[in-house]
């Protein structure tokens, strides 16, 4: 039980207000008219609203004092953290030279207070050089051998010659066109210029039942249409598609290059499909921009500190505060005449021994302090990391300020290029930045430090385990701790990564648990856990849920807004972080229901009744539908449910 925390002074505006008239007729009997129009009471108020000020920062003062206890036990709140976004350059022209956009190259928002990001790679966009195209008929999903492959290169470059982008007759969901380049594509934002007969009758040209696919390490991954002028390969026109990072060479029949695979995909809801192939005379290629991972921040190159006094318990401010996590190349540099150190960043003294070259560096205040003296009992003292020898001068190689709620910005808000680069002209964010958190409250602090203080900062429990797990990054969202099945057997602990992106943007391959992630908390959690046990870290099992539904909508309703609304509510509500009744991600293991589906969207604005909703399993690497329509998906003890492609009917 916790003492419950008392006002120094609980009075109040009009307490004071009151009180003072009070003394009025001790102290000047003559003064008789109390109304709020008299002057002297116009400044008992006025004196009154400045002492209200007081008595409020007076009764901020155990706060305070509460700081400085955890920061004497030495719990200190978590810094924030940044958003992040893909930004999409565009180019005024087509180069013909390869375009760098340098890491650290910034976009912002508009108005006053823009909000600024700051690109986290070098970004070279070269012009693709084309190889070979082919085309090969349906294979299910394996690469055609060599055999089934018709090379249409030489056609393709000839005048007066047509190609057929698909060989079968009639043509066959599976059937590809394939285009391999010299060069990787991955971030960049290609232009294909096309020349097309209109012979890919029957299909919709607003919903071509296409894909198109490069191959990465996690297989053929889908591209993202920028816009399709072409109706489906049916006139001449423009296709903009996005490549995603991480393009790799594949050997395709006899050959090796980047592939770009263009593949039929059965027809959709309205039955709209080729009836006969699509022709193409020419296809053009040209790189018109690139995509990059940006992040809310803004970096300031080397910075002087000061020089050191050679005393214990040195502290050094930095111009930029709240700072982000430090990368390998932001640290602490002590030069001392011709000679220069890296010292190295930790989170507190207490393994750092006399020599070690070791600081702190406060992510909230920006404080950069160095080694303390701590007395011990036989009245010696021990030195907690090294002193920076008297005059030293000391620096720090650069940081990033930034993070933060106020980095989420909108799709589409990034516009302002902020860092010139030779013939980029336009700027972007396609999808809204998130994962940007502000720096922990004190009040929070307050209820964290009892749990922290109780388990010691150690791995024993399960709820140790995923409370430590939550601490070491904030790109971990969830935590599942199962504990040993045998004597022996080791510790899992399951991670659900941040996405950073919209739930309806969401695939397996963005709750994938990368190599960063994973060394993160390798190293955070190593220390932690107990001896004798071992922890193996990995990700719950994600069972892909397709929902089906048909809702009527209600009077003076629009029934794409509906729709969409319901789509909406469909994939949050069965997210792996955000979903759930609470809110706060799908409960592991449990079923999905229809009945609850159909509740969820009978509560939504503009739904008069749910008629009918059907789940069904979902393969969610090819996307096919895995058996009959259903009441209820089973989930895995330990898995979890993540939307694919809903559908909803509005009508």
């Amino acid at each position: 039980m916790s003492f419950p925390r008392p006002d120094l002074d609980d009075r109040r505006f009009q307490d004071l207000v009151d009180e003072a008239k009070r003394m009025i007729p001790r102290f000047l009997p003559e003064w008789t008219n109390h109304n709020v129009s008299d002057p002297g009471v116009t400044l008992i108020e006025l004196f009154a609203w400045m002492t209200e000020l007081t008595l409020y920062r007076l009764n901020r003062v155990p706060d305070r004092l509460y700081a400085s206890f955890l920061d004497l036990v030495g719990i200190s709140p978590y810094p924030a953290s940044a958003a992040s976004v893909d930004v999409t350059f565009m180019f005024s022209t087509v180069p013909d030279e390869t375009v760098l956009v340098p890491a650290g190259s910034e976009v912002s928002t508009t108005g006053d207070d823009p909000v600024v990001f700051a690109t986290m790679r070098d970004l070279e966009v070269a012009q693709p050089h084309l190889l070979y195209a082919w085309t090969a008929p349906s294979n299910g999903f394996e690469e055609p051998d060599e055999g089934r492959i018709k090379d249409v290169s030489q056609d393709l470059a000839l005048d007066n010659e047509v190609v057929k982008v698909f060989e079968s007759n009639p043509v066959e969901p599976g059937d590809s066109f394939y285009m391999g380049f010299q060069e990787s594509l991955g971030g960049c934002i290609i232009r294909l210029d096309v020349v097309a007969d209109v012979e890919g009758i029957g299909v919709n040209p607003n919903n071509p039942p296409l894909v198109w696919e490069v191959w990465t390490d996690e297989g053929w991954l889908e591209c993202k249409s920028q816009g399709d002028l072409t109706g489906g390969l049916n006139r001449n026109g423009q296709i903009h598609i996005a490549i995603p990072t991480g393009h790799l060479p594949l050997t395709v029949g006899s050959e090796r290059a980047y592939w770009l695979r263009l593949r039929l995909l059965a027809p959709g809801n309205d039955g709209a499909g080729y009836r006969s192939s699509p022709q193409l005379s020419s296809v053009v290629v040209h790189a018109v921009g690139g995509t990059v991972a940006a992040e809310h921040s803004e970096p300031f190159g080397e910075e002087y500190l000061g020089n050191s006094t050679g005393l214990p318990g040195q502290q050094f401010d930095v111009q930029g505060a709240p700072l982000l996590p430090r990368r390998p190349d932001e640290y602490v540099e002590v030069r001392s005449g011709e000679i220069t150190e890296h010292w190295h960043e930790v989170p507190d003294f207490s393994r750092s021994g006399p020599d070690d070259k070791h600081f702190t560096w406060d992510g909230v205040s920006g404080a950069v302090s160095f080694g303390p003296q701590i007395r011990q009992a036989d009245g010696r003292w021990r030195q907690h990391g090294a002193i920076p020898v008297a005059g030293a001068a000391i620096s720090v190689t650069k940081y990033r300020r930034g993070g933060g709620a106020r980095g989420n910005v909108g799709s589409g808000s990034l516009s302002v290029i902020r860092t010139a680069v030779p013939y980029v002209d336009r700027s972007t964010n396609l999808v809204a930045a998130t994962g940007g958190i502000d720096s922990e409250t004190l009040e929070n602090a307050k209820v964290r430090a009892p749990l922290t203080i109780v388990s010691g900062g150690r791995a024993v429990t399960s709820s140790d385990h995923e409370r430590l797990a939550l601490e070491a990054t904030p790109r971990v969202r969830r935590a599942l701790c199962i504990p040993p099945e045998t004597a022996g057997a080791p510790t899992r602990l399951l991670i659900v990564p941040d996405p950073a992106r919209p739930v309806d943007a969401i695939s397996i391959d963005h709750l994938a648990m990368d190599d960063d992630l994973f060394s993160v908390l390798s190293t955070y959690l190593e220390p932690r856990r107990l001896i004798g046990t071992a922890l193996e870290l990995g990700t719950p099992k994600y069972l892909g849920v397709s929902v089906a539904a048909m809702v009527r909508v209600g009077p003076g309703r629009a029934p794409a807004a509906v729709r969409q609304s319901c789509l909406d509510a469909i994939a949050v509500y069965l997210s792996p972080h955000k979903g759930g009744n609470d809110g706060h991600g799908w409960p592991f293991g449990q079923d999905i229901n229809s009945g609850a589906i159909a509740h969820l969207l009978g509560e939504l604005p503009g739904v008069e009744q749910v008629e009918e909703v059907v789940l069904f399993e979902a393969d969610l690497r090819n996307g096919n539908r895995l058996g009959a329509g259903t009441d209820t998906v089973r989930v895995d003890s330990y898995g979890l449910p993540l939307s694919y492609k809903p559908q909803v009917v509005a009508r």
